[in-house]
């Protein structure tokens, strides 16, 4: 449980390289690509630390290995927790983006945009959203830690 939690940890601090020095750099789709998969490791390695606390405490037989799997398992088990219902929403949607192909405009410059299509929709992904998105995911591993030492939100 503690292993997945320092994993996802340290993806968040490879995030965090990749978005406030790499992609000021590079300035391309790549970057942009990594730091989403990086971000999709980061989320699957805190689902992984909750579903072996819910397996240690016998409230699941085991844990899936499918990454949608693992999401309908913390569906289904968290139905009432809005935020994990939200992490649950943007985690596919980081690996829809992922999987999507995708094209890249402005590369090079301030405003590189990633664009994908995703559910009859183009999602367009710049500096500005993965940001967001980085800072959605820090959130979540937060958001887990507190759950998995039962810390109260101030």
């Amino acid at each position: 449980m503690k292993d997945n939690l320092e994993k996802a940890r340290k993806e968040i601090a490879r995030c965090d390289h990749l978005y406030n020095v790499s992609l000021k750099y590079t300035r391309t789709a790549d970057t942009l690509k990594l730091i989403i998969k990086r971000l999709i490791n980061s989320i699957d390695f805190a689902i992984g630390s909750l579903l072996e606390k819910l397996k240690s405490q016998e409230k699941i037989k085991q844990i899936p290995t499918l990454p949608r799997l693992r999401m309908e398992a913390m569906s289904e088990y968290f139905k009432d927790d809005e935020k994990i219902q939200q992490f649950v929403g943007f985690f596919r949607l980081l690996r829809k983006i992922d999987k999507a192909k995708s094209k890249c405009t402005q590369e090079f410059r301030r405003h590189v945009t990633m664009t994908c299509p995703v559910d009859d929709n183009e999602i367009e992904v710049t500096i500005d959203i993965i940001g967001d998105y980085y800072k959605k995911t820090k959130e979540f591993v937060e958001y887990v830690e507190n759950l998995l030492f039962e810390k109260k939100e101030e």
